[in-house]
């Protein structure tokens, strides 16, 4: 699917809106992790490095009702930004409208200015979730703003909404130019490598709670993928297809039959946990114990043991490509978390290998053990990095395309 990337036009003395994702964790006005912000910064600099002007957009959580504004303003994001790129960010607390018209006009070459939550658009009109259900007077508004579109949110690429397909469409009408971000093309560059052409051995690993939401992933990487290492609460739904106790483990019964149909499916190269860390409660105090593949009456699986690590760790030793999604355990709770950092360690040593995490608890467990710089990619999007995988085409990303 040919597309252009920002170096591709020409934003010199062009108003380039940027639909940034700046879903960042704020409390109390603090934001908790900046990264997605510094993930960002690339395309900013390079619009004003080159003479432009950046209008940035972006969503913030879910906005329900007028009491959700004061917490989900991307004013403390403006201020952040400010800092990162040691120049002012004006924040418009606004996203339509004559004081946001007033102040992109007045916007100099060089300079940088963020509107107010995208989402905010989701109440107090008659249209509804004008964003969320990309309304195309809303799409067409925002691409009123600007000269040049450069969609560089890969988070919110699985969604078709109006700060990022409603305006690729609209730009499109205009005869305006419509390209991918530095982040945008990196995702897809490294994401698409591994499900279309990855280097072999390719490992994927597979965590989280539930089999339903890696489906699509699984069965999609079935051809690809040499081994699939399955942990986390979803490994105890294909322990009890293969006829295992699992006690009160997390168990999704209405997959038991696709779980045999993929175990059956994948064969050898399904790889799941030989022992597991048994406690009777979810709790990090519950008194916890090395149990095998079975688990006993009363208690449940929260974590792969020491014999199911060094099992991965076998699987990984001579792998060129890896895909890391989800947890191996209740990694919240430290007594439970050794799976997945075991697992994120091992990723870390690989050398001449192209690893790739898949956001989420997964990112956040290589942030934690020092060892993101040793990654090739942790993509930004849980949820659009897990479609992608499935090979599904993504709205967002479908619409900055030139067809």
């Amino acid at each position: 699917m040919a597309k252009l990337t920002i170096s591709d036009v020409n934003v010199k003395d062009k108003k380039v809106l940027i639909r940034a994702d700046f879903n960042v964790p704020i409390k109390d006005g603090v934001i908790g992790n900046d990264n997605r912000i510094v993930a960002a910064l690339p395309t900013i600099k390079y619009v004003l490095e080159n003479g432009g002007k950046v209008i940035l957009l972006s969503h913030l959580g879910r906005i329900k009702s007028d009491d959700d504004k004061k917490a989900l303003t991307l004013k403390p994001v403006a201020e952040r930004l400010s800092e990162l790129l040691e120049q002012d960010v004006t924040f418009v607390p606004s996203n339509e409208g004559k004081e946001l018209e007033d102040a992109v006009n007045n916007l100099g070459d060089g300079q940088v200015l963020l509107m107010e939550n995208t989402r905010f658009q989701d109440i107090d009109n008659d249209f509804g979730k004008r964003e969320s259900k990309n309304d195309p007077k809303l799409g067409e508004y925002w691409a009123s703003l600007g000269d040049v579109f450069v969609n560089d949110a890969f988070g919110t690429a699985h969604r078709a909404h109006a700060s990022n397909v409603g305006i690729s469409e609209a730009m499109k009408v205009a005869g305006k130019p419509v390209a991918a971000g530095f982040l945008m093309e990196k995702e897809i560059k490294f994401l698409g490598e591994a499900v279309d052409n990855p280097v072999h051995p390719f490992v994927t690993i597979l965590g989280g709670a539930k089999v339903s939401d890696k489906i699509g992933v699984i069965e999609n990487l079935i051809p690809k993928s040499d081994h699939i290492l399955i942990g986390g609460g979803m490994a105890y739904t294909f322990l009890a297809a293969k006829g295992h106790n699992i006690g009160n483990s997390l168990f999704e019964e209405d997959k038991l039959d696709l779980a045999k149909e993929l175990i059956e499916k994948a064969g050898d190269k399904l790889v799941l946990p030989v022992d597991n860390i048994a406690a009777a409660e979810f709790s990090n105090d519950a008194a916890h114990e090395v149990v095998g593949e079975d688990i006993p009456d009363g208690q449940m699986g929260l974590d792969i043991g020491p014999k199911s690590i060094a099992l991965f760790k076998e699987k990984l030793a001579n792998a060129k490509t890896v895909v890391w999604n989800g947890p191996m355990g209740a990694f919240e709770m430290s007594n439970f978390a050794e799976g997945t950092l075991e697992v994120g360690r091992a990723l870390g040593a690989l050398k001449d290998a192209t690893t790739i995490i898949g956001g989420g608890d997964s990112a956040a467990a290589a942030i934690q053990l020092g060892i993101a710089d040793q990654i090739t990619h942790i993509s930004t999007g849980g949820g659009a990095s897990l479609e992608y995988l499935e090979g599904q085409e993504l709205p967002g990303i479908a619409s900055i395309s030139d067809k």
